[in-house]
């Protein structure tokens, strides 16, 4: 049974959905207001925060995937260098570095006009995309960052996508 079939109401709210979501997978998660959660998901290299938020002026369920990056101020430029190759393998939501907030983020916005109902299905594939784009890139991000590695060497020890089965 997937679990979109224990919603029963097509009429739940996306944020609702997302909080039915955490619980499941037994994440930690903060409603912190009727259309916004903030979530903790533990990954390979490090724990995300992803917060979504529903948009009802654009029917947007928005999302951002962060985690703390410092990287010293001489480094930005080969980061930002990398962040656009890495952008260029993302096909579903986007890289970028908040300075101010010193912030790593994926970010993704869900379409949802012409009052469509985002399923379970999607959110969980939002979320997951984002945990995975995160932990693929991680290792190039700290080897350009930290271990002054050219951006396009660093991209090389991305984790490739698996296709198939075992």
């Amino acid at each position: 049974m997937a679990l979109t079939d224990s919603f029963i109401s097509e009429e739940l709210h996306p944020i609702d959905i997302v909080e039915t979501l955490a619980e499941h997978h037994e994440w930690d998660f903060d409603r912190i207001a009727e259309d916004q959660i903030a979530m903790a998901v533990v990954g390979l290299w490090r724990t995300y925060s992803i917060t979504l938020a529903w948009s009802a002026y654009d029917e947007t369920l928005r999302m951002v995937c962060t985690f703390d990056m410092d990287p010293p101020e001489d480094s930005l430029p080969g980061l930002y260098e990398l962040l656009n190759l890495v952008n260029d393998q993302c096909w579903a939501g986007a890289f970028t570095y908040w300075a101010d907030q010193k912030l790593m983020v994926y970010r993704y916005g869900l379409v949802l006009s012409g009052e469509q109902i985002a399923t379970s299905e999607q959110i969980s594939t939002m979320v997951t995309a984002a945990v995975l784009s995160a932990e693929r890139y991680y290792p190039a991000f700290q080897l350009n960052v930290w271990g002054g590695t050219p951006p396009k060497a660093a991209l090389e020890v991305a984790i490739a996508e698996a296709y198939g089965r075992a």
